[in-house]
Protein backbone atom coordinates (compact mmCIF):
# COMPACT_ATOMS: atom_id res chain seq x y z
CA UNK A 1 0.00 0.00 0.00
CA UNK A 2 1.06 3.22 -0.90
CA UNK A 3 2.25 5.73 2.34
CA UNK A 4 2.92 9.41 2.67
CA UNK A 5 4.04 11.19 6.13
CA UNK A 6 5.10 14.98 7.06
CA UNK A 7 4.32 17.76 8.95
CA UNK A 8 1.59 20.25 9.24
CA UNK A 9 1.11 23.80 10.80
CA UNK A 10 -0.46 23.60 13.71
CA UNK A 11 -0.57 26.79 15.91
CA UNK A 12 3.23 27.48 15.87
CA UNK A 13 3.96 23.76 16.17
CA UNK A 14 4.42 20.80 13.62
CA UNK A 15 2.31 18.27 13.89
CA UNK A 16 3.37 14.75 12.37
CA UNK A 17 0.62 12.65 10.28
CA UNK A 18 1.11 9.52 7.96
CA UNK A 19 -1.76 8.69 5.07
CA UNK A 20 -2.09 4.94 4.50
CA UNK A 21 -3.73 4.33 0.54
CA UNK A 22 -3.90 6.17 -2.59
CA UNK A 23 -6.86 7.53 -2.36
CA UNK A 24 -10.81 6.33 -1.86
CA UNK A 25 -12.80 3.73 -3.99
CA UNK A 26 -16.37 4.82 -5.33
CA UNK A 27 -18.22 6.48 -2.40
CA UNK A 28 -16.01 5.83 -0.13
CA UNK A 29 -14.45 8.24 2.86
CA UNK A 30 -10.89 8.19 4.23
CA UNK A 31 -10.82 7.01 7.88
CA UNK A 32 -9.02 9.64 10.46
CA UNK A 33 -7.54 7.91 13.51
CA UNK A 34 -6.95 9.39 16.92
CA UNK A 35 -4.94 7.93 19.02
CA UNK A 36 -5.09 7.35 22.64
CA UNK A 37 -3.17 8.39 25.62
CA UNK A 38 -3.36 11.35 26.39
CA UNK A 39 0.08 11.88 25.45
CA UNK A 40 0.33 8.48 23.57
CA UNK A 41 1.56 8.01 19.62
CA UNK A 42 -0.12 6.61 16.97
CA UNK A 43 2.48 3.37 16.79
CA UNK A 44 -0.03 0.97 18.75
CA UNK A 45 -2.68 1.43 15.73
CA UNK A 46 -0.57 0.32 13.16
CA UNK A 47 -2.89 -2.51 12.55
CA UNK A 48 -5.53 -0.14 11.14
CA UNK A 49 -3.56 0.84 7.98
CA UNK A 50 -5.15 -2.44 6.53
CA UNK A 51 -8.17 -0.37 6.94
CA UNK A 52 -6.43 1.10 3.03
CA UNK A 53 -7.46 -2.33 1.76
CA UNK A 54 -11.19 -1.76 2.02
CA UNK A 55 -10.57 1.17 -0.44
CA UNK A 56 -9.94 4.02 1.85
CA UNK A 57 -6.99 5.95 2.97
CA UNK A 58 -6.09 5.49 6.76
CA UNK A 59 -4.78 8.44 8.38
CA UNK A 60 -2.85 8.78 10.98
CA UNK A 61 -0.87 11.74 13.10
CA UNK A 62 0.66 12.01 16.42
CA UNK A 63 -1.12 14.29 18.57
CA UNK A 64 1.19 17.87 19.70
CA UNK A 65 3.38 16.93 22.71
CA UNK A 66 3.26 13.51 21.12
CA UNK A 67 5.73 11.01 19.00
CA UNK A 68 7.17 12.35 15.99
CA UNK A 69 5.59 16.01 16.30
CA UNK A 70 6.65 18.95 18.15
CA UNK A 71 7.14 18.46 21.83
CA UNK A 72 6.57 21.83 23.19
CA UNK A 73 7.67 22.74 26.37
CA UNK A 74 4.26 24.61 27.87
CA UNK A 75 1.79 23.41 30.29
CA UNK A 76 -0.59 25.42 29.23
CA UNK A 77 -1.37 22.67 26.24
CA UNK A 78 -2.38 19.68 27.57
CA UNK A 79 -5.62 20.71 27.81
CA UNK A 80 -8.78 19.37 25.84
CA UNK A 81 -9.21 22.29 23.95
CA UNK A 82 -5.83 21.89 22.35
CA UNK A 83 -6.32 18.74 21.14
CA UNK A 84 -10.02 19.54 19.47
CA UNK A 85 -8.51 22.40 17.45
CA UNK A 86 -5.89 19.96 15.97
CA UNK A 87 -8.41 17.35 14.41
CA UNK A 88 -9.35 20.73 12.69
CA UNK A 89 -5.92 21.46 11.56
CA UNK A 90 -5.84 17.97 10.57
CA UNK A 91 -8.64 18.18 8.14
CA UNK A 92 -7.75 21.12 6.96
CA UNK A 93 -4.10 20.53 5.55
CA UNK A 94 -4.99 17.55 4.52
CA UNK A 95 -8.41 18.32 2.65
CA UNK A 96 -10.08 16.24 4.63
CA UNK A 97 -13.98 17.44 3.68
CA UNK A 98 -15.67 14.40 4.07
CA UNK A 99 -14.25 11.61 6.17
CA UNK A 100 -15.08 8.92 9.41
CA UNK A 101 -13.36 9.26 12.87
CA UNK A 102 -11.83 6.07 14.52
CA UNK A 103 -10.82 7.27 17.85
CA UNK A 104 -8.99 4.90 20.42
CA UNK A 105 -9.45 5.07 23.97
CA UNK A 106 -8.52 9.12 24.86
CA UNK A 107 -8.82 9.50 20.82
CA UNK A 108 -12.40 7.91 21.50
CA UNK A 109 -13.01 10.74 24.20
CA UNK A 110 -11.25 13.41 21.94
CA UNK A 111 -13.46 12.33 18.66
CA UNK A 112 -16.67 12.86 21.73
CA UNK A 113 -15.32 16.66 22.16
CA UNK A 114 -15.09 17.27 18.83
CA UNK A 115 -18.06 15.96 18.07
CA UNK A 116 -20.12 18.65 20.45
CA UNK A 117 -18.22 21.13 18.23
CA UNK A 118 -21.07 19.76 15.18
CA UNK A 119 -18.08 19.47 12.72
CA UNK A 120 -19.75 19.77 9.48
CA UNK A 121 -18.34 16.52 6.44
CA UNK A 122 -17.97 14.00 9.65
CA UNK A 123 -20.33 10.98 7.81
CA UNK A 124 -19.74 8.46 11.03
CA UNK A 125 -17.67 8.02 14.50
CA UNK A 126 -16.22 5.12 15.95
CA UNK A 127 -15.42 5.22 19.77
CA UNK A 128 -13.40 2.79 20.49
CA UNK A 129 -13.04 1.52 24.27
CA UNK A 130 -13.18 5.17 25.50
CA UNK A 131 -15.77 6.59 28.60
CA UNK A 132 -17.62 9.82 28.68
CA UNK A 133 -16.77 10.33 32.31
CA UNK A 134 -13.50 9.22 33.95
CA UNK A 135 -15.31 9.39 37.28
CA UNK A 136 -16.65 6.25 35.50
CA UNK A 137 -13.61 4.76 34.16
CA UNK A 138 -12.07 5.21 37.90
CA UNK A 139 -15.03 3.02 39.32
CA UNK A 140 -14.42 0.30 36.62
CA UNK A 141 -11.21 0.18 36.87
CA UNK A 142 -11.16 0.20 40.99
CA UNK A 143 -13.67 -3.00 40.53
CA UNK A 144 -11.48 -4.66 38.10
CA UNK A 145 -8.62 -3.97 40.05
CA UNK A 146 -10.14 -6.16 43.18
CA UNK A 147 -9.56 -9.43 41.10
CA UNK A 148 -6.18 -8.79 40.89
CA UNK A 149 -3.97 -11.15 43.32
CA UNK A 150 -3.71 -9.60 46.58
CA UNK A 151 -0.21 -9.57 46.81
CA UNK A 152 -0.64 -7.26 42.96
CA UNK A 153 -3.08 -4.91 44.92
CA UNK A 154 -1.40 -4.49 48.01
CA UNK A 155 1.91 -3.33 45.65
CA UNK A 156 -0.22 -1.01 44.23
CA UNK A 157 -1.92 0.55 47.13
CA UNK A 158 1.30 0.76 49.33
CA UNK A 159 3.63 2.73 46.33
CA UNK A 160 0.37 4.73 45.27
CA UNK A 161 -0.01 6.34 49.21
CA UNK A 162 3.21 6.64 48.94
CA UNK A 163 3.69 8.37 45.95
CA UNK A 164 5.89 6.29 44.30
CA UNK A 165 4.64 5.62 41.23
CA UNK A 166 7.38 5.36 39.56
CA UNK A 167 9.34 2.76 41.37
CA UNK A 168 9.97 -0.48 39.13
CA UNK A 169 8.00 -2.44 41.85
CA UNK A 170 4.47 -0.57 41.03
CA UNK A 171 5.21 -0.59 37.29
CA UNK A 172 5.21 -3.96 37.75
CA UNK A 173 2.25 -4.55 39.57
CA UNK A 174 0.57 -2.56 36.95
CA UNK A 175 1.81 -4.56 34.38
CA UNK A 176 -0.43 -7.23 35.57
CA UNK A 177 -3.48 -5.13 35.68
CA UNK A 178 -2.47 -3.95 31.45
CA UNK A 179 -2.08 -7.93 30.45
CA UNK A 180 -5.53 -8.67 31.42
CA UNK A 181 -7.54 -5.70 30.55
CA UNK A 182 -5.40 -3.28 28.21
CA UNK A 183 -3.35 -5.67 25.93
CA UNK A 184 -3.62 -9.75 26.43
CA UNK A 185 -1.07 -10.57 23.42
CA UNK A 186 1.76 -12.19 25.07
CA UNK A 187 4.51 -10.91 23.78
CA UNK A 188 2.73 -7.26 23.23
CA UNK A 189 3.69 -6.52 19.57
CA UNK A 190 6.65 -3.70 18.78
CA UNK A 191 4.06 -1.27 17.90
CA UNK A 192 2.50 -1.45 21.37
CA UNK A 193 5.54 -1.34 22.84
CA UNK A 194 6.65 1.82 21.58
CA UNK A 195 3.90 4.02 22.49
CA UNK A 196 4.22 2.53 25.79
CA UNK A 197 8.16 3.08 25.31
CA UNK A 198 6.99 6.87 24.74
CA UNK A 199 4.99 7.66 27.74
CA UNK A 200 7.66 6.18 29.27
CA UNK A 201 10.61 8.48 28.15
CA UNK A 202 8.51 11.56 27.44
CA UNK A 203 5.48 11.53 29.96
CA UNK A 204 4.46 14.87 30.78
CA UNK A 205 1.18 14.76 28.48
CA UNK A 206 0.07 11.51 30.05
CA UNK A 207 0.88 12.22 33.99
CA UNK A 208 0.00 16.06 33.35
CA UNK A 209 -3.64 14.94 31.54
CA UNK A 210 -4.01 11.05 32.97
CA UNK A 211 -1.53 10.59 35.64
CA UNK A 212 0.94 7.62 36.96
CA UNK A 213 -1.36 5.10 35.66
CA UNK A 214 -4.57 3.65 33.71
CA UNK A 215 -6.02 3.34 36.69
CA UNK A 216 -4.66 5.96 39.11
CA UNK A 217 -5.78 9.10 37.76
CA UNK A 218 -4.58 12.19 39.12
CA UNK A 219 -4.24 14.18 36.13
CA UNK A 220 -6.27 17.29 34.73
CA UNK A 221 -8.68 15.07 33.16
CA UNK A 222 -9.65 13.55 36.60
CA UNK A 223 -13.25 15.12 36.74
CA UNK A 224 -13.77 15.20 33.03
CA UNK A 225 -17.26 13.95 32.37
CA UNK A 226 -19.04 14.94 29.17
CA UNK A 227 -22.08 12.33 29.69
CA UNK A 228 -25.13 15.08 30.35
CA UNK A 229 -23.85 16.06 26.49
CA UNK A 230 -23.69 12.82 24.48
CA UNK A 231 -27.25 13.98 23.73
CA UNK A 232 -25.97 16.73 21.69
CA UNK A 233 -23.81 14.47 18.92
CA UNK A 234 -25.51 14.07 15.53
CA UNK A 235 -23.24 11.61 14.02
CA UNK A 236 -23.75 8.20 13.33
CA UNK A 237 -21.76 6.48 15.98
CA UNK A 238 -19.98 3.01 16.34
CA UNK A 239 -19.38 2.44 20.13
CA UNK A 240 -16.66 -0.98 20.69
CA UNK A 241 -15.69 -2.43 23.39
CA UNK A 242 -13.79 -5.36 24.09
CA UNK A 243 -14.84 -8.13 26.48
CA UNK A 244 -12.13 -7.93 29.06
CA UNK A 245 -11.28 -3.65 28.21
CA UNK A 246 -10.50 -1.67 30.99
CA UNK A 247 -13.24 0.65 29.01
CA UNK A 248 -15.74 -2.11 30.08
CA UNK A 249 -18.98 -2.93 29.01
CA UNK A 250 -20.72 -0.89 31.48
CA UNK A 251 -19.09 2.16 30.25
CA UNK A 252 -19.78 1.12 26.69
CA UNK A 253 -23.35 1.39 27.90
CA UNK A 254 -23.23 4.58 29.10
CA UNK A 255 -21.79 6.05 25.79
CA UNK A 256 -23.78 3.99 23.57
CA UNK A 257 -26.94 4.77 25.50
CA UNK A 258 -26.42 8.57 25.87
CA UNK A 259 -25.39 9.03 21.74
CA UNK A 260 -28.70 9.18 19.75
CA UNK A 261 -29.36 6.43 17.38
CA UNK A 262 -25.48 4.82 18.51
CA UNK A 263 -24.58 1.19 17.72
CA UNK A 264 -22.94 -0.79 20.70
CA UNK A 265 -20.58 -4.26 20.02
CA UNK A 266 -19.00 -5.64 22.82
CA UNK A 267 -16.32 -7.60 21.16
CA UNK A 268 -15.83 -11.28 22.56
CA UNK A 269 -12.53 -12.89 23.87
CA UNK A 270 -10.38 -9.32 23.87
CA UNK A 271 -9.36 -6.13 25.73
CA UNK A 272 -8.61 -2.37 25.17
CA UNK A 273 -6.13 -3.09 22.07
CA UNK A 274 -9.11 -5.31 20.17
CA UNK A 275 -7.55 -4.29 17.20
CA UNK A 276 -4.18 -5.64 17.92
CA UNK A 277 -5.71 -8.88 19.52
CA UNK A 278 -7.94 -9.77 16.67
CA UNK A 279 -7.03 -7.61 13.67
CA UNK A 280 -8.94 -9.43 11.02
CA UNK A 281 -12.14 -9.79 12.77
CA UNK A 282 -11.83 -6.06 14.43
CA UNK A 283 -11.20 -4.77 10.54
CA UNK A 284 -13.97 -6.73 9.44
CA UNK A 285 -16.64 -4.85 11.99
CA UNK A 286 -15.02 -1.21 11.23
CA UNK A 287 -15.69 -2.63 7.48
CA UNK A 288 -19.14 -3.07 7.81
CA UNK A 289 -20.21 -0.08 9.85
CA UNK A 290 -18.37 2.17 7.65
CA UNK A 291 -20.05 0.79 4.44
CA UNK A 292 -23.37 0.70 5.90
CA UNK A 293 -22.96 4.78 6.75
CA UNK A 294 -21.52 5.07 3.32
CA UNK A 295 -24.68 3.07 2.06
CA UNK A 296 -27.01 4.62 4.07
CA UNK A 297 -29.10 8.27 4.47
CA UNK A 298 -26.83 11.25 5.09
CA UNK A 299 -26.52 12.36 8.24
CA UNK A 300 -26.60 16.32 9.64
CA UNK A 301 -23.21 16.18 10.03
CA UNK A 302 -22.23 14.63 6.29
Amino acid sequence: MRTGEGFLPFREYKTWYRVVGEGEEPGKLPVLCLHGGPGGTHDYLEPLEELARTGRRAIFYDQIGCGKSDLPDDPSLWVVETFVEEVGAVREHLGLDRLHIFGSSWGGMLAMEYALTQPEGVRSMIVASSPSSMIQWVDEATRLRRDLPADVQATLTRHEEAETTGDPEYEEAVAVFYRRHLCRVDPMPDCVLRSFQFIAEHGVVYNTMNGPSEFHVTGLLKNWDITDRLGEIRIPTLVITGEFDEATPAINRTVSGGIPGAESVIYPGVSHMAHVEDTEGYLETLDGFLTRMEAGPRSQAA
